[in-house]
């Protein structure tokens, strides 16, 4: 599986049960999702990064993580390339231990990236290598979970399955218990239809190759599918055979891309019979793949009379070097490519060097505007580059997008290039068309070696160049976690406090996603913690909201205000309630955070909990003085009001406990018990009448619950307030 799993206990493939004491104090939090957080962790004996996926168990079903134990071990001899590798259990944090992907999730990428056709169509195809894989084992595995964001990313942007195996359909499950496992998980927009309807069969392989063929419109369009819609309209369009437009596909595209969109539109078929089997798309997105790949690479006999490129296609270079004349050199092949591209193509040096003496035009271009030496440059071939800048290869000339070789060096962390185009004059501080600077792309993708060569060809105003969306490279250092390229950016300048155009500095970002040795430093740094971005967010407001309590509790501790508003008047306290996110209430009450402030609509943490049926954080704000009868300003309700329409009964019970007025009335004269008998829930209305709600109290229409309950047909309801 890979040389951790070898060592792990002397024995290949060692399935484990972690102790938290294997891994090292520091946890860093990398994600988090409705079910759990995930932890970027290191063994202490082996020095080596994983990742700890720890299950939310009072979210999960009961039975949820015992499934997740007995299958682990099992998924655990999935060992393939493009899958993410398991490499045991940690019950003690009620967790599994993965390999740790650097990059996180493609979901994130496609958001923050511009990527380019080559590189989407790479991802495509080894995503679909990774599902062919777990669909050609014996039974299929099914994924029935796959999604952008179960899609993780390596050092280098190539792309491994995970999560497969969470979700399960189990003989005697009723379709809409399977519903409610993918619609929690945010599954909606990759569920196919069949599964909407009264379809009595269990989902097979089709299931997934629906979702594979959303996640190929993502890649491609980089938006999300169904935006803005909400579940019940997303699910209406699905089953009516509606999809996600294809239209807004860039109209710039490569000619292949419609051959993908084709494969695309197969795999979300209305009729599941129809999708291909993951077997055919793997061959079909393995070809196109390979030809943006190597601009150059296409059917040869086609265009190939003289049969020159069919010799480069055998890598018969001998004969091809005997064959080939000055004719050939003129020679404009599809796509505007010329004999000079197939050859770099090829990788042969000598062949390259004879094409040159023929007279090739070494800064000739492709349609989409790529050199010979962009094309050499993306393979990493040295020999041949520095052949190509002897004979006066344009270092500087960019593709179409205005993307010059050394952004495609530094892209790929080719710093052995990178010093070599430098050395032959490509300008350090080039732009492409969306204002991005090769030193731009290295502080995003964490290479460190080009960072410094950059930097020692730059100028210290550089440092602060800004791209179209107005971020420095430290923003991207910061964004994505690069500890030691942000401590070099800060030594040689870089503005801690400078804001992008939506006047994020580096400190919103790192502290939205959690990067706690970022944050340290850039506050080492002198960075501002109170700035707020165009939202009226601070760095707090950001690490609130995505429960990172460490990050937290370093901004307070350095002068965070804990109760500054955004511009809808949320307090860092409203947005951790708000997620459920129990132990950075903690953080921020015991450093000073109020409990009792009211955002919009009067709302304070309290109501924002209740509604978001999170007893735990109810508990944590009640017990820390939260005012139980406030009510909000719109219609008059009390936190128990919210409760109860929520239907979260441990709420209902944390509020009465703490005195909660069981007989409140909103500005509709409806009491809790109005609301609970309106929503039919049994135990809450129990709660109630035993607190003492009076079952004769009249709302403005003139209902008792007992009529509530009759006119929304809540039988047992009825019974109860009859007696």
């Amino acid at each position: 599986m890979s040389v951790l799993m070898d060592c792990l206990d002397g024995s290949p493939g060692q399935f484990r049960n972690f102790k938290k004491d294997d891994f090292e104090a520091e946890w860093i939090k990398v994600a988090e999702c409705r079910f759990g957080q995930v932890y970027q962790v290191k063994l202490k004996v082996w020095r080596e990064k994983c990742a700890l996926k720890s299950f939310n168990t009072t979210l999960c079903a009961k039975n949820f993580y015992r499934k997740v134990m007995d299958e682990a071990s099992d998924i655990a001899k999935v060992n393939f390339k493009y899958i993410v590798s398991v490499y045991g259990l940690c019950s003690e944090a009620t967790g599994v231990v993965m390999e740790y992907m650097s990059n996180g999730s493609l979901n994130n990428l496609l958001a923050s990236h511009t990527l380019m056709w080559p590189k989407k169509f790479q991802m495509i195809h080894e995503a679909s290598m990774g599902m062919n894989f777990l669909h050609s084992m014996k039974p299929p595995l099914l994924h029935l979970n796959l999604k952008t964001s179960n899609i993780l990313l390596d050092d280098h942007l190539h792309v491994k399955i995970s999560d497969f195996g969470v979700i399960h359909w189990e003989e005697g499950m009723g379709e809409n218990l399977f519903m409610e496992n993918l619609t929690a998980r945010g599954n909606t927009s990759y569920i196919p239809p069949e599964t909407f309807t009264q379809c009595p069969d269990p989902p097979g392989t089709p299931f997934d190759v629906y979702s594979f063929g959303i996640v190929i419109w993502e890649i491609l369009t980089q938006q999300k599918p169904y935006a803005g819609c909400s579940m019940t309209t997303v699910i209406l369009q699905v089953s009516q055979g509606k999809r996600p437009c294809v239209q807004i596909i860039a109209d710039r595209k490569p000619h292949e891309c419609d051959q993908m969109i084709s494969i695309m539109q197969q795999c979300w078929d209305q009729d599941h019979r129809k999708r291909p089997p993951f077997s055919d798309t793997v061959r079909k997105t393995e070809a196109l793949s390979e030809v943006l790949k190597i601009p150059g690479s296409i059917k040869c006999h086609q265009y190939d009379n003289d049969g020159v490129l069919a010799l480069l296609s055998k890598k018969d270079f001998g004969s091809f070097r005997q064959s080939v004349r000055r004719e050939h050199i003129q020679t404009q092949y599809p796509d505007e490519k010329s004999l000079l591209h197939f050859t770099v193509a090829s990788r042969d040096t000598e062949s390259v060097k004879h094409v040159l003496n023929l007279g090739a035009e070494v800064n000739c271009t492709t349609a989409r505007g790529y050199t010979p030496l962009i094309i050499a440059v993306l393979h990493r071939l040295h020999d041949i580059i520095a052949l190509l800048l002897e004979h006066g290869a344009a270092t500087n000339q960019g593709d179409e997008d205005q993307w010059t070789a050394l952004h495609f060096a530094v892209q790929n962390g080719d710093d052995r290039t990178v010093r070599l185009l430098l050395d032959k004059g490509a300008e350090a501080d080039a732009r492409e068309k969306a204002g991005w600077t090769p030193l731009h792309l290295a502080c995003q993708n964490g290479h460190e070696t080009v960072v410094r060569l950059l930097l020692s060809r730059l100028s210290e105003e550089a440092v602060g160049e800004r791209e179209a969306q107005g971020r420095t490279p430290l923003h991207l250092a910061s964004a994505y976690g690069h500890l030691n390229i942000a401590k070099l950016l800060l030594s040689q300048g870089a503005d801690p406090n400078a804001a992008d155009c939506s006047l994020a500095t580096a400190l919103h970002l790192s502290a939205a996603e959690g990067h706690n040795r970022v944050v340290r430093q850039l506050l080492k740094s002198e960075a501002n913690t109170d700035t707020a971005d165009s939202r009226g967010n601070t760095p707090l407001h950001l690490a609130a909201l995505k429960g990172h309590t460490g990050i937290c509790r370093q901004l307070l501790s350095n002068g965070a205000s804990p109760d500054s508003k955004t511009l809808q008047g949320w307090t860092p306290m409203h947005l951790a309630a708000l997620k459920g996110h129990e132990a950075t209430v903690v953080q921020l009450e015991s450093q000073g955070g109020c409990v009792n402030t009211r955002g919009e609509n009067g709302w304070t943490p309290l109501h924002l909990a209740c509604h978001q049926s999170a007893p735990e954080v109810v508990a944590k704000l009640l017990a820390s003085k939260a005012d139980p009868n406030v009510s909000e300003d719109s219609e008059g309700w009390t936190p128990l009001h919210v409760a109860c329409t929520s239907v979260s009964f441990p709420s209902v019970l944390h509020l009465i406990s703490h005195h909660a007025d069981v007989n409140a009335v909103n500005s509709g004269n409806a009491t809790p018990l109005h609301l609970a008998a309106g929503h039919g829930c049994l135990p809450i209305v129990k709660a109630l009448l035993l607190n003492g709600a009076d079952r004769t109290l009249l709302d403005s229409s003139g209902s008792t619950a007992l009529s509530v309950a009759q006119r929304w047909g809540k039988q047992e309801i009825v019974q109860l307030l009859e007696k």
